[in-house]
């Protein structure tokens, strides 16, 4: 198989010649391509393709020997990208043929991607365009967030969001099922009953308070009917009411004895709210009546006696009261009152009839925000206002007249069905959050813009391209506000600042890091328990919010993205500090620490080194390969088939790097072992979870390597000052990926331009990660879109 020579490719691909449009520059780049080609690929052509693909025979109908310059190459750029994927993976030459030089090979596809590469900056016509683009999981959760108000991730139940390009975001690739056109509409049903409240305010109705008692043995159940008391005391019950009037009826009469009739009040929660005098007999009770506010919750309802009295013991207690059974609270046996006292008798029970006038709801949030209309309105109109207000907010854009009344007809509907106000609402909102324009994000070319015209995208689409970049989720209101003024596209500068500050940016650190340094797939790396037995979930957490943490921190202090590679900082809890051998942390909160020597930058944190290990052992192969992939941009080509793994080749012993020695002896295996080996076996003090070792085993761990170009280091840390001196290799490999990211669409060669422009702009801010996302926003890509044609 033939791999390009990862690192000599890196320091002699040619940048995109913006400058190309001066007579003396073009023709320097003429010349130099002439050149590039006659030496390098014409050489390679003839001796291994033109067999197959020349003038006399054309397999698949692909002659390559008509392609005599380097313009002809570039107007069939996916042919020669085919070439080039073609060799790289060994498919070409075929089987039968003889294997071509890798040298030569290698000179070979430097060529082509040179050739390639030459852009003409001064023509503006092509800036791109993305394919209309679903909503992903995480996109779908925070705008509904923000949206609606409610935070429960109702996109927990769709399916998976494919990636393209290393991330979940890329148009392409986010397809639209039968199944999750199921799911949006069953979330969207959900979503609102969460949101809007349906109020059933309660139906008056009958209380009868049951068990009524004295207290503390001061009375009792009446022989013949009712409860009495001789003391000063309550007859009380208790029962849960909701907040309302009610109405309290009772009927008393008393025992008279002495020159005061019997004096009581109803009582609410000890507080009298009504007082009257007790002059009924048993043979004719009184009914007396009181209106009272009562507090939801459990209330105490009392007839209190006010003015006991015994003739017999004026100033005494009443015989019946046992002194005992007081201090015990219990309730006396039943008696029968002595004819000397004055007593109080209820008869039955205390019942309230309520409640009246019940309180308007406590509305969450949600509801409150959503359902919002001018008051004193029909309902239809206010379900308009409601209507055209979330539908704007939800679009992420000025809503049409024409929307709004088709989503009104199921408003209609509803009503024709007797649904209440608030549950045709909720029905016609459902239909918002189905709608196209809501699921996906939709950029439509003006009117008569002819087909491709590259042009500025309008305010509110850019607004939404800033929003979902940074925050994942649908714009605020302040970016609103400035697309309905114009004013949105020269506040840029000012508004990523703010955006970045926001707590929702964290969303572009959890989902671009994760998936730019793959760490979102630590969750699924599993370390062989026997020989990891420390590694469990709590430390998995900590590995990834450290790396989370690291990167924030470098964005927002406006520090260089080379810190990024290695830095004398990071951010530990207890359990992480212990895995690094870092003394005086203690509990769960993260906090900035000064690391040991043996650490700093992403490349030794242990998130990055676990997930580029194997179960039992690290890997050399996938750190390597990791740091072509994911910090140079030079991902090697697949292995050749049939090349067995190294836990396979039994008769291989001794240490890894002796065992990886011999793996390279295959010239099919050593050119792109070559270039990813040595820079894994840098990582090697480190073990599979990513604490500090100095053996293997038995064998003592030797950290040193020499890159394809000759250069050597004696372990990571003269490693990273390698990388650090790539510089520019490094911002190009982040700029393109955040690119990337934040345009939804794989970069096409046309995008080079933009890079180089925003690399230029690095150079002059001292290469800082915040820069970059600035240079990224205020690209022509990010700005523009090229016309389909298809005008509305």
């Amino acid at each position: 198989m033939v791999c390009l020579a990862l690192f000599a490719c890196i320091a002699t691909r040619a940048p995109a010649p913006g400058g190309d449009a001066t007579p003396g520059r073009a023709k320097a780049a003429d010349e130099r391509e002439a050149a590039v080609l006659a030496r390098d690929l014409r050489p390679f052509l003839e001796k291994n393709c033109f067999a197959c693909h020349g003038r006399e025979k054309q397999k698949g109908d692909l002659s390559l020997e008509a392609y005599k310059d380097a313009g002809a190459i570039r107007e069939d750029r996916d042919v020669w990208e085919e070439v080039i994927r073609s060799v790289q993976t060994g498919e070409m030459p075929p089987k039968n043929r003889p294997r071509p030089d890798a040298e030569q090979a290698d000179a070979a596809i430097r060529a082509v991607d040179e050739l390639l590469a030459r852009v003409d900056c001064s023509d503006p016509r092509e800036v791109g365009r993305v394919t209309i683009r679903r909503l992903n999981r995480i996109e779908y959760n925070n705008t509904i967030r923000d949206l609606v108000g409610v935070d429960f991730k109702p996109a927990a139940d769709f399916p998976n969001d494919d990636v393209g390009y290393g991330f979940d975001n890329i148009g392409d690739v986010l397809s639209l099922s039968p199944l999750l056109l199921e799911r949006y509409l069953s979330a969207a049903e959900s979503i609102l009953d969460r949101a809007i409240v349906t109020y059933d305010p309660p139906k008056p109705s009958k209380i009868p308070l049951g068990g009524l008692r004295a207290n503390f043995g001061e009375g009792g159940p009446r022989k013949g009917g009712g409860t009495f008391v001789n003391h000063k005391a309550e007859i009380y019950g208790q029962n849960y009411f909701d907040e309302g009037d009610y109405t309290v009826r009772v009927e008393v009469f008393g025992q008279q004895v002495g020159d005061e009739p019997v004096r009581a009040s109803l009582r609410v929660d000890g507080e009298d709210v009504e007082t009257f005098e007790v002059t009924a007999t048993e043979q004719e009770p009184m009914k007396v009546e009181a209106r009272v506010r009562l507090r939801s919750g459990t209330r105490r309802l009392a007839v209190a006696f006010l003015n006991p009295f015994d003739a017999n013991h004026p100033d005494g207690p009443p015989r019946n009261v046992d002194p005992i059974n007081r201090r015990n609270n219990f309730i006396a046996p039943a008696v029968v009152p002595d004819k000397d006292q004055r007593v109080l008798v209820v008869r039955g029970t205390i019942v309230a009839e309520g409640p009246f006038n019940p309180p308007p709801p406590t509305l969450p949030e949600s509801h409150r925000r959503i359902m919002a209309h001018r008051p004193d309105v029909a309902p239809r109109e206010a379900a308009r206002e409601i209507v055209t207000n979330f539908a704007a907010l939800a679009f992420r854009r000025p809503v049409k007249a024409e929307e709004v009344d088709k989503l009104l007809k199921l408003y209609d509907n509803a009503e024709a069905e007797g649904e209440r106000f608030e549950d045709r609402v909720r029905l016609a909102l459902q239909g918002v959050l189905v709608w196209p324009d809501f699921l996906f994000r939709i950029e439509r070319d003006p009117a008569g813009v002819p087909e491709g015209t590259a042009y500025p995208i309008g305010e509110f689409e850019l607004a939404s391209r800033l929003s979902y970049f940074l925050w994942s989720s649908m714009p605020d209101a302040e970016l609103l506000r400035l697309a309905a003024e114009g004013r949105l596209r020269a506040d840029l500068k000012g508004q990523v600042g703010r955006m970045l500050l926001d707590p929702k940016s964290s969303a572009f650190v959890q989902n671009f890091v994760g998936q730019w340094l793959t760490t979102r797939k630590l969750a699924y790396v599993n370390p062989d328990a026997k020989t990891f037995p420390d590694f469990d979930e709590g430390l998995r957490a900590s590995m990834v919010r450290e790396t989370e943490l690291f990167f924030e921190a470098v964005l927002r202090e406006g520090r260089s993205l080379l810190d990024l590679l290695d830095a004398d900082f990071s951010f530990v809890d207890a359990r992480l500090a212990k895995h690094y051998g870092i003394d005086g942390v203690e509990g769960p909160e993260f906090r900035r620490v000064k690391l040991p020597p043996n650490r700093g930058g992403i490349l030794t944190q242990a998130s990055v080194l676990t997930l580029t290990s194997n179960p039992t052992r690290t890997s050399p192969v996938k750190r390597g390969k990791w740091v072509l992939d994911q910090i140079l941009d030079t991902p090697p080509p697949p292995p050749p088939p049939d090349v067995p793994d190294l836990a396979e080749e039994k008769q291989l012993t001794g240490s890894l790097r002796k065992v990886m020695e011999m793996h390279r002896e295959s010239p099919l295996c050593a050119s792109c072992h070559n270039k990813m080996d040595p820079i894994g076996f840098a990582f090697e003090n480190y073990d599979a979870v990513g604490a500090w070792r100095d053996k293997d085993g038995a064998f003592d761990i030797d950290p040193s390597g020499t890159l394809p170009d000759g250069r050597s280091f004696r372990g990571p840390a003269e490693l990273k000052a390698i990388l650090r001196g790539q510089k520019d290799t490094f911002a190009r490999c982040l700029t393109e990926k955040v690119l990337t990211y934040a345009l939804g669409r794989g970069l096409e060669h046309y995008d080079r331009c933009a890079v180089d422009g925003i690399l230029k702009m690095l150079d002059k801010d001292d290469h800082k990660l915040s820069a970059l996302v600035l240079g990224v926003v205020e690209s022509e890509p990010f700005q523009m879109r090229t016309s389909t044609g298809e005008n509305p």
